[in-house]
């Protein structure tokens, strides 16, 4: 369970007191999540998350998190929400964490997406991105070129530990990425972690977006090609087609991507394989005996990054320019 800080029944009662949101009917932890404490609370009057935000989260970060949602909820985008106290305060402390109660939102994330929730996926991303464009806080993407060099400097050394060549793929691939990457895309806030189990969906209809801590300023486009890595393989790591050509035909019924993003797809799915392989390798080996979190594959992205690396064009997506 994914939970790294435990509290007692009377802690929540007293954090509890200090809004108008009713009286404590239940809490108990929350599996899914990796970063943070999550507690699903129920009260006479709603149901909620408790999330205590644990190291790996700056406490600096942590108003533009809460600011963005707040906004996407205002600018009508279904989205979990940062709930006041009495005092107008979001952002509080409990058990020495910095600590939301955030708004529960209703639906159930899938494990094996089809190629509709892909075309939902696309047009909620875009009006995402829409929506958020007159956001006027900012955050820097720690997990782009200059991190993915840091990673690489820490993890190279001992990659084939987990497979035998692979520090030698990553070398390569961080000099390709790092001489190609695109520096003139259009660019705003993104996700920058909307796997599956950040989506929600209910009756067959997309019912909102979670989980924004990874959010940041980057490229829009880089969104979709995390998006295509982590929604639209096959089980053998070959890509479903359909499911790309969807993705994207969605985003452009809310958003038109340019030309030069489009054909710029190849390179941002690489670049987000090798981010994702990097932090799932080095989670893997700086493993902690006894960790509550299961340690994922890396290896995964790297048949993800391998697949993009024979990628001509963007046609091979599925998509026409």
């Amino acid at each position: 369970m994914a939970v790294y800080t435990n509290v007692s029944a009377d802690e929540i009662a007293s954090f509890i007191a200090e809004y108008d949101i009713g009286d404590v009917i239940s809490f108990k932890g929350i599996a899914e999540g990796v970063e943070n404490s999550n507690f699903l609370l129920s009260t006479t009057k709603d149901k909620y998350i408790l999330t205590l935000y644990e190291k790996r989260v700056n406490p600096k970060d942590l108003p533009f998190f809460l600011g963005l949602m707040d906004h996407l909820a205002h600018k009508g985008i279904n989205c979990a929400t940062p709930i006041a106290d009495r005092n107008g305060n979001n952002l509080k402390e409990l058990c020495g964490r910095p600590t939301a109660l955030i708004s529960f939102l209703n639906g159930l994330s899938i494990s094996r997406p089809n190629v509709q929730n892909c075309a939902q996926l696309g047009m909620a991303l875009a009006q995402m991105h829409l929506a958020v464009s007159d956001f006027t806080l900012m955050r820097k993407n720690d997990l782009s070129i200059e991190g993915w060099k840091r990673l690489v400097t820490s993890c190279e050394m001992r990659a084939d530990e987990c497979s035998v060549g692979l520090g030698n793929i990553i070398h390569r691939e961080m000099a390709t990425l790092q001489e190609n990457w695109p520096g003139n895309l259009p660019t705003g806030i993104i996700h920058a972690d909307l796997f599956p189990d950040n989506v929600f969906f209910l009756n067959g209809k997309l019912s909102g977006l979670i989980d924004y801590y990874f959010a940041c300023s980057d490229m829009l486009a880089y969104d979709i090609a995390i998006c295509i890595n982590s929604w639209c393989f096959n089980a053998d790591y070959s890509l479903n087609i359909a499911k790309a050509s969807a993705l994207v035909n969605g985003y452009n019924e809310k958003r038109q991507l340019s030309a030069a993003e489009l054909n710029a797809l190849p390179l941002l799915c690489r670049g987000a394989a090798l981010r994702f392989m990097l932090t799932r390798l080095y989670d893997w080996l700086n493993r902690v005996e006894g960790a509550l979190v299961k340690t994922k594959d890396p290896l995964e992205y790297l048949s993800m990054l391998k697949y993009h690396q024979n990628i001509k064009t963007v046609a091979e997506y599925g998509v026409i320019v």
